[in-house]
């Protein structure tokens, strides 16, 4: 749920085709400067070689170049907090927690964009250990740079409300949206379930590296980051002053407890074992596992209206991600009858398509159960899409989607700066004309 390299292949991929083939041209040019060097020159193969090698350096950065230039973003590199691991504030495999650092400069030196990363959960010993071979359990298989795009743009141009702020992505490597926290490591499985250690040992990081000092921040994340940033949002806005104004943003984490297409309550027993799991009840929000148990204080619907601190929701009616894994997971379409639709919009069966729209009734159900509240907004639109604040084609572009005849950048930043209240729903599914559907073959 969260791209970590320098270009998404569902966005750009005819771009990369081309530039692709020129790089391939390119290559083929260096190869025939080459050959007429060492024929021309023969006794001068060193020097041939010594040519060939650094026109293949320089076309090799001109094509990265181009490659962070097609994202529309730019590269920053990965820090890896060290001093976390003492703490206990581990990844699931024990490597140190990390994230990507890029400073605010001019006016937005002490404003602070913090966004939390995706990528689902682990619910059992098993699927927690699975984690620790990739990206997701372990720092150690992380990419060392990630581009910055959409609402971690630098540029007015891509991001005129944040652009000149910190801006900060926190890896994912803990499978419990930063909540975890039992003592000993998994006996078995050497897994380490630490996720709120994590989010504590950064956040301390960054109050040290000038947070302390802020005058407005948010708190943001894409999917499961998103979840994390609806149960720690409280919790965030009382580590700063008194006087800074701070907001938290959800991009698709508003995830509902509903039943999927075979009727069975998956998610709900899902989000039990993966509190369990983590040993999370002790860092959900109180308001919630008071009158709750655990596990259902994972889903927003219970929690996000006892949360104080002025929250956005930006989120697809029709949520790519769950229509895939809460409507129609695996286990409840064992035929695989919703394939083709889960991976197409364009390919759903008209009765398939209406069970999506009974989805977004329920999806409407739970938002709308939160209840009335003047500081807390939200963006819904009708894509088949999931996270649309991190890519620059559905943030701010000419043609992003809008709602309302607003962009999604337009509304978060009208909504954080209190020019203009935005609380949109959109038509269904296929009235918006302008959303980027994903098509996941």
């Amino acid at each position: 749920s969260s791209t970590s390299c320098f270009w998404d292949p569902c966005s750009f991929g005819p771009k990369i085709i081309i530039f692709t083939a020129g790089f391939i041209i390119l290559q083929i040019s260096t190869e025939i400067i080459h050959f007429q060097i060492f024929f021309f020159l023969p006794q001068k193969l060193c020097y041939s070689r010594m040519v060939k090698g650094a026109m293949q350096l320089l076309l090799r950065a001109i094509f990265t170049l181009l490659i962070v230039l097609i994202s529309e973003g730019h590269p920053v590199d990965i820090t890896y907090l060290q001093s976390a691991v003492a703490k206990g504030a581990v990844c699931l495999d024990g490597s140190p927690p990390a994230y990507h650092f890029d400073k605010g400069f001019g006016a937005g030196v002490n404003n602070w964009f913090i966004q939390l990363e995706g990528g689902a959960w682990c619910n059992n010993a098993t699927t927690c250990l699975e984690r620790t071979k990739t990206r997701l359990g372990s720092s150690k298989l992380m990419v060392k740079t990630v581009s910055f795009s959409g609402i971690l743009s630098n540029k007015a141009k891509f991001n005129p409300d944040f652009y000149n702020w910190n801006r900060i992505r926190i890896r994912y490597c803990d499978g419990s949206s930063f909540t975890g926290d039992v003592e000993a490591a998994d006996p078995k499985t050497k897994v380490f379930y630490r996720g709120a250690r994590i989010f504590s040992a950064v956040m301390e990081d960054f109050l040290a590296k000038g947070m302390k000092n802020a005058q407005n921040a948010i708190l943001a994340g894409c999917s499961a980051g998103s979840l994390a940033a609806i149960l720690h949002c409280d919790r965030f806005k009382g580590l700063l002053p008194p006087g800074a104004k701070v907001k938290c943003l959800s991009d698709a984490g508003f995830f509902i407890n509903t039943q999927t297409i075979s009727g069975t309550s998956h998610i709900e027993q899902f989000y039990s074992e993966v509190v369990n799991t983590h040993g999370s009840a002790k860092n959900l929000p109180q308001s919630c596992t008071s009158r709750l148990k655990p596990g259902l204080c994972f889903f927003p619907q219970n929690v996000a209206q006892q949360i104080q601190t002025p929250l956005f929701l930006v989120n697809a009616a029709y949520d790519s991600w769950q229509i895939k894994n809460i409507l129609a997971p695996g286990v409840a379409d064992p035929r695989g009858t919703w394939r083709n639709c889960k991976l197409d919009i364009l390919k759903c069966s008209s009765a398939q398509l209406q069970t999506m729209q009974a989805f977004r009734s329920e999806f409407l159900k739970a938002l709308n159960s939160l209840g009335p509240s003047s500081t807390r907004g939200y963006y819904i639109n009708s894509c088949y899409a999931h996270c649309q604040t991190g890519t620059q084609e559905t943030w701010l572009r000419d043609d992003s989607p809008v709602l309302s005849g607003t962009t999604i950048a337009k509304a978060v930043g009208d909504w954080y700066y209190e020019r203009k209240r935005f609380q949109e729903i959109d038509c269904p599914y296929p009235c918006n004309k302008t959303c980027k559907n994903r098509n996941f073959e």
